[in-house]
């Protein structure tokens, strides 16, 4: 039966276990061999000592390169070496997959995250992406954790749309029309009473509108999986496909949508801090110094509120020279964000009632008709990692600002109807998962903690 590294402990010294998994380096000696493999399950390789007397060991070992994967049955022994308290001291050795020396790329040698982006089926086998990928699936894990100890139903909302949420019109068109020669109406416009769902349809930018729907019926809704934008943007901060975390709450306003985000964040990141401390010292040790502490200290302060006037007030008085002027009416941009999140308040910041005309149109305005029920959790080195808000509950003031934005009223008319029968206060927020993962290990490009990036001009794998 297979064993996993992670799974070893010094109480199985002296067991005899079977381990499987890649080759990361292999040193002959004259007497015997130095093999370390990795199977993913951990950070650390195992040690495994290959002896000379092994029967099959001249064969097995002039075939062992870096990359191949073996299987190997043998006794847990302590180790005399300082840098592992055990090691395998092997009694046979399979090789269940070769690997060509000379043309496999991940050689023992420092490779760039642009390079390993484009061998990114087979980057999960170096360290960093490695790490990246455990610490990606605690905090998914942790996620579902949080919501469902609290009550909330997971629910899945479609990847296909004929809502725009955000009103941006940044959406990947779905089509099965021939696109050279697409069916056309009487005017000359594309008929997409002809395509396949018999309407304009999308890749979805969020989950909320539909999410919305199941709140207003079960009270606390969570969705999460993927979401789309067609932005056209290189940088590394934004992704063509992403991830979402996107909670609803009915009977809920702004002040409990800030306890459930505070309260989310500090718990998925403890999480990760108690259970992937291993790569958690990796990440601190090699990619940001400090990180551990940094997410340390967002676990354990208080996050700091305020609203989006006071915000602005400081950053207009701040001896800092920002590169984007500040004045009350404009989006913050995120030197703003993370000046108050890392230089004045020094710890989490949560902004709310931002002007009403830079924010979307579903979120509930507020008395003095100039602001809306907005919230924005920044964090330091990131900027915004949460955007919500109470939501609009009342049909004619949500019907008044969609048509102040132009927007076709008729199509959002089952989106009404929530506001129609049996309308309730109810607030939500969204949480792109690659912008945690960021923030949690200090890795520097969004395309680093992601599977398979997608961006301007790449699809690749």
């Amino acid at each position: 039966m297979r064993t996993k590294i992670k799974q070893l402990t010094a109480q199985n010294i002296g067991t005899t276990v079977t381990i499987k998994g890649w080759v990361r380096s292999v040193r002959n000696q004259k007497s015997f061999s130095f093999i370390t493999i990795n199977d993913g399950s951990t950070l650390s390789g195992l040690q495994i000592i290959y002896q000379a007397t092994t029967p099959g060991y001249e064969e097995t070992i002039k075939n062992l390169t870096t990359g191949a994967s073996i299987a190997v049955t043998g006794t847990l022994v302590k180790s005399v070496g300082k840098e592992q308290a055990f090691e395998l001291d092997a009694q046979s050795i399979t090789i269940i997959g070769l690997c060509d020396p000379e043309t496999y790329p991940l050689q023992k040698k420092h490779h760039s995250f642009e390079f390993l982006r484009t061998i990114a089926h087979l980057r999960p086998r170096t360290n960093t992406i490695g790490a990246v990928a455990r610490v990606r699936n605690a905090l998914s894990y942790a996620t579902h954790q949080f919501f469902n100890e609290r009550g909330f139903l997971y629910i899945h909302t479609p990847v296909i749309t004929g809502s725009d949420c955000e009103g941006a019109g940044q959406m990947f068109n779905v089509s099965t029309l021939d696109i050279n020669k697409p069916a056309r109406t009487p005017a000359g416009t594309i008929d997409y009473a002809q395509d396949f769902f018999g309407r304009k349809t999308f890749l979805t930018v969020s989950g909320q509108l539909e999410g919305e729907t199941y709140a207003c019926a079960l009270s606390d809704i969570y969705t999460f999986g993927p979401t789309f934008r067609a932005e056209n943007s290189n940088t590394s901060r934004h992704l063509a496909e992403f991830w979402m975390i996107e909670p609803e709450m009915a009977f809920a306003d702004l002040n409990d949508n800030m306890d459930c985000a505070e309260a989310y964040l500090k718990h998925v990141l403890r999480y990760v801090l108690n259970n992937c401390s291993e790569d958690m010292k990796f990440f601190d040790d090699y990619i940001s110094k400090g990180v551990i502490a940094k997410i340390e200290h967002v676990v354990n302060a208080p996050f700091q509120r305020l609203t989006y006037t006071e915000g602005v007030k400081i950053l207009q008085s701040a001896s800092k020279k920002f590169e984007y002027p500040v004045s009350w009416g404009t989006d913050l941009q995120s030197e703003h964000e993370r000046y108050l999140a890392e230089e004045y308040f020094k710890k989490p910041v949560i902004l709310i009632n931002y002007p009403a005309h830079i924010k979307a149109f579903y979120m509930r305005l507020n008395e003095d008709q100039k602001t809306v029920a907005a919230m924005d959790v920044l964090v330091p080195s990131v900027g915004e990692i949460i955007g919500g808000s109470q939501r609009e509950d009342r049909i004619d003031l949500l019907v008044k600002r969609m048509e102040e934005l132009k927007l076709p009223v008729e199509e959002y008319a089952w989106y009404l109807e929530l506001r129609k029968y049996g309308s309730v206060p109810h607030a939500g927020f969204g949480l792109g998962l690659e912008r945690l993962i960021l923030f949690a290990t200090g890795m520097e490009n969004i395309r680093d903690v992601i599977p398979f990036p997608r961006y301007p001009k790449h699809a690749e794998f």
